[in-house]
């Protein structure tokens, strides 16, 4: 039988890359013969990061359009009509057998193509609202994998399939690492530790936030593991010391969760499912910053079953050091907080969303 042939079109944000990868090496576990190729937007992290994973990768010249008034705004349509043009020559070159999308804008022209020619697709929504080229496709491909209850809102319920977001592997069992995350990040095991994380770029309100409340955190004993994000390393690496330990970007996540014992971070989709695994106490600051507040709905659907704690940028002065004293104080409070918040997990995601995979293809499971 001749190989698979799958393509993956998402990204603009690690939200939407790193899940396409995941479920690729998923697919490739199972079919090792699959043949591979990633559709992404030109300039864009993917560009970077799919290649990093061992995958060929081709661009669209595509841009979200911006919310503001702007010269890109005028640019949309023509760039549009490129990548729709460009993607229906990947689609007779590759001949896929069937085309996964995983959101953003990269994803619209490619998958808007494949379903025309109807070739069966799949997208995956991480949030909890689902964005526009996800909702724009719905009604077009088989399957929709989502994170979240009733997201019949979105989408037609009967296309629907309940799986989570696929998480990096190595963060699913993060017991008995504890001790090798202390001797990596130089931490002592006799003090607790907050780590902060706002993305691969940085969270600039967040940044700022740790960097005025250092008193704070000396006062109550505890180390921080701080990831500033590339964007802003330079601007604080400075404020290194005994205590804290100021990193660009944290490569070995699964040791970052088990030294932890309060997490810090922004709402992103996989952030948040990642978190929810892990299962340790939260404070969750959403970016104000994206589409349709997002993030701030995502980690109202955790604060909801009381797993974590949410805190919009906007109230940060007001509710912020409170906050923390009482995780930090509080064992009882950091356990409970952290034991709802893995209920909520769906560590199996990667798995499952490749079994709705597997039924496009025509195949059994192949587990």
């Amino acid at each position: 039988m001749k190989p698979y042939k799958v393509i993956l079109s998402g990204g603009g944000t690690g939200g939407h890359i790193y899940p396409a990868i995941a479920i690729a090496k998923e697919i490739q576990r199972r079919h090792p013969d699959t043949e591979f190729l990633f559709v992404g937007a030109q300039n864009r992290m993917e560009m970077e990061k799919v290649p990093q994973a061992g995958f060929a990768i081709e661009g669209l010249n595509i841009t979200g359009i911006q919310r503001s008034l702007s010269v890109e705004n005028l640019k949309f349509p023509f760039r549009l009509l490129s990548s729709l043009r460009k993607s229906g020559k990947i689609l007779k070159q590759f001949k896929p057998d069937v085309v996964i999308g995983t959101g953003g804008f990269a994803s619209g022209p490619l998958l808007k193509k494949a379903v025309g020619k109807k070739i069966p697709a799949l997208i995956q929504e991480q949030n909890s609202y689902a964005g526009i080229t996800n909702k724009l496709l719905a009604k077009s491909v088989q399957k929709i994998c989502v994170a979240y209850d009733d997201m019949g809102r979105y989408f037609p319920e009967s296309k629907i399939i309940k799986t989570g977001n696929p998480v990096r592997s190595d963060v699913l069992e993060i017991e008995g690492k504890r001790n090798d995350a202390f001797a990596k990040y130089e931490l002592s095991p006799n003090s607790k530790v907050v780590l902060v994380i706002g993305g691969s770029l940085g969270a600039k309100a967040i940044n700022i936030l740790i960097s005025e409340q250092l008193p704070l955190f000396k006062k109550l004993g505890v180390q921080v593991l701080w990831q500033t994000g590339k964007l802003y390393y330079e601007r604080y690496k400075d404020l290194e010391s005994d205590d804290v330990r100021v990193m660009a970007y944290i490569d070995q996540m699964d040791l970052a969760y088990a030294s932890a014992d309060v997490i810090i971070s922004r709402a992103g989709a996989s952030s948040v499912s990642e978190l929810c695994i892990v299962g340790k106490a939260t404070i969750f600051i959403p970016s104000p910053n994206v589409a349709e507040d997002h993030q701030t709905k995502n980690a109202k659907a955790i604060e909801k079953e009381d797993g974590a704690i949410l805190i919009k940028e906007s109230e940060l002065n007001k509710k912020f050091e409170s906050a923390l004293e009482i995780l930090m104080t509080n064992e009882t409070r950091r356990e409970e907080l952290g034991a709802n918040m893995k209920l909520l997990a769906l560590p199996n995601a990667t798995n499952d969303i490749v079994d709705e995979v597997e039924k496009l293809l025509g195949v059994g499971s192949g587990k």
